[in-house]
């Protein structure tokens, strides 16, 4: 997003005394989607958008209280595919490690393996 752009609209919430009381939710999401995408030092940043280090604390802050909360639409959902053959073929990190008694480690390369070995350990 332009931050010239994002200046304007903050400003339109701009008070008299130059306090910035934003009431709009889609505000809030877009200086949180900038914030998170902003590259440089944060001093730069807020100068950009005209708003002082603890005004934009704020504003920051109660943005992502809104978004934990789900005010503002979720992200979309993004499938990742893998590529290969059989899970052997993926890498190490593949299967179950499981921590048993006296430090020692035991290693499953299915699920069906790790619960027929819980049924006869119990």
């Amino acid at each position: 997003m332009d931050m010239e752009v994002l200046k304007r609209k903050i400003s339109t919430f701009r008070g008299e005394g130059g306090r910035v009381r934003i009431t709009d939710d889609q505000l809030y999401m877009e200086i949180l989607a900038a914030w998170e995408q902003w590259k440089g030092p944060s001093k730069e940043f807020y100068s950009a958008i005209g708003v002082s280090k603890t005004g934009l604390a704020g504003i920051i802050g109660k943005a992502k209280r809104m978004k934990r909360e789900g005010h503002f639409p979720a992200e979309e959902f993004k499938e990742i595919k893998m590529t290969g053959g059989s899970p052997r073929e993926l890498g190490p990190c593949q299967g179950i490690e499981m921590a048993w008694d006296g430090g020692k480690l035991i290693r499953f390369q299915e699920v069906d393996q790790l619960v027929d070995f819980l049924k006869k350990v119990a």
